[in-house]
């Protein structure tokens, strides 16, 4: 609330500014769950420092990539060949490296919800 513009917007922000959901979008992991996972054991590099807070805020032109021990587990490599779902335009992605570059916040229309979403709704309930 205490953020300038649009508080539905500012929401979005902020839950895709999360590790965990740095990792989902970047194809690191298969499910959010797994990618919370990734990072709380130790798999995850924020600008060459391991982290394994899932919640650590990304930062623009912060660069996330895994440990070269990551880049081996059969689930990450299942997750980046997997075509269910591609890495959002407000990412520079290296799939070969498995490294990727947050490049700015997306705004609502950016982030590939499966279903609709109405952040209002969700900043009204919770102002009470």
């Amino acid at each position: 609330m205490r953020r300038k513009g649009d508080s539905g917007e500012n929401l979005i922000g902020l839950l895709e500014r999360r590790l965990d959901a740095v990792v989902y979008r970047l194809k690191f992991a298969v499910t959010p769950f797994a990618a919370r996972q990734l990072v709380s054991h130790g798999h995850v590099k924020v600008n060459g420092k391991r982290v394994n807070i899932a919640s650590y805020q990304i930062s623009d032109n912060d660069v996330i990539e895994l440990t070269s021990k990551a880049k081996q587990m059969a689930v990450v490599m299942e997750a980046q060949a997997s075509g269910e779902r591609d890495v959002p335009d407000y990412y520079d992605y290296d799939q070969a490296n498995a490294k990727g570059k947050f490049l700015r916040a997306p705004k609502l229309a950016d982030v590939p919800y499966p279903v609709q979403m109405e952040p209002n709704l969700v900043v009204e309930f919770y102002s009470r």
